[in-house]
């Protein structure tokens, strides 16, 4: 396992307006400089709108191709959830795009009913992990964040953890953010692994206000970088040989309790 560099792009939304939002994340891809992983928000194409049938993009569409565009030119994986509408289906999708073009995806489980999210999308059945600079990564969205037991890190019978690093991409709202703060180091310490968590920032169409606080937190909960309320590109390193000594020391997760979902 090697270190990873990972970029958090935390900056407001254009309303519905996918040429906008990729203009303007194309701009800021300009100034990254070298990095293994680019996290984008959730619906980083359009904020968290319900009209799927008016905005959901496919799996060959302009969304994906940029994706892959800024992969293949940046030399590092791409990720963050975008409308995808498949086989007469909405989905809350996190792409991750590899320079290689390689698209892999993971389908929001916990849909907001506040919003009526599970009206127009249909939920995710299972999560992806995947690996990076030899960081098994489980990236999930949003509101899963309130669901631990969906997210919870086991060890195999060898005694491997089911992933290294969690990554939360977010329209969290700036009312909630005691929530998002709170609930982003609680799945840190109890899953013993790194977190990302990338919001937004600004009012969305709806005139929810949100406030980013994107942050990467390490596997004892403590802020290893953390954006605040700014717009801003934020670069930091998450270290094997940290993960491997605190893991080491504290080994509670050959303790947890094995259960299934279903």
């Amino acid at each position: 396992m090697l270190n990873l560099r990972i970029t958090l792009v935390q900056t407001p939304l254009v309303w519905e307006n996918p040429p906008a939002n990729l203009e303007r994340f194309s701009q800021i891809l300009q100034e990254v400089g070298a990095t293994d992983l680019i996290v984008l928000p959730e619906m980083f194409t359009t904020g968290f709108s319900m009209r799927p049938a008016a905005l959901a993009d496919t799996m060959d569409g302009f969304t994906v191709r940029w994706m892959r565009e800024q992969a293949q030119r940046t030399g590092a994986v791409v990720c963050g959830s975008a409308m995808i509408t498949e086989q007469g289906k909405y989905y809350n999708r996190l792409l991750w795009v590899q320079p290689d073009g390689t698209v892999l995806h993971y389908d929001k489980r916990h849909l907001f009913s506040l919003t009526g999210e599970e009206k127009v999308f249909t939920p995710g059945a299972s999560k992806l992990i995947v690996t990076l600079n030899g960081f098994k990564i489980c990236p999930l969205i949003c509101y899963d964040l309130r669901f631990p037991v969906w997210s919870r890190n086991r060890l195999d019978a060898a005694g491997n953890a089911d992933y290294d690093l969690l990554i939360y991409v977010a329209n969290w709202p700036e009312r909630r953010s005691y929530a998002w703060q709170q609930l982003l180091i609680a799945r840190a310490i109890e899953n013993q692994c790194y977190v990302v968590g990338v919001n937004r920032i600004g009012e969305d169409g709806n005139g929810i206000s949100h406030r980013g606080d994107s942050i990467v937190l390490d596997p004892l909960g403590r802020p290893i970088c953390q954006a605040g309320s700014r717009e801003i590109t934020l670069c930091c390193n998450v270290y094997a040989d940290e993960l491997k000594s605190i893991r080491k020391q504290f080994n509670f997760l050959r303790d947890g309790d094995k259960f299934e979902i279903y």
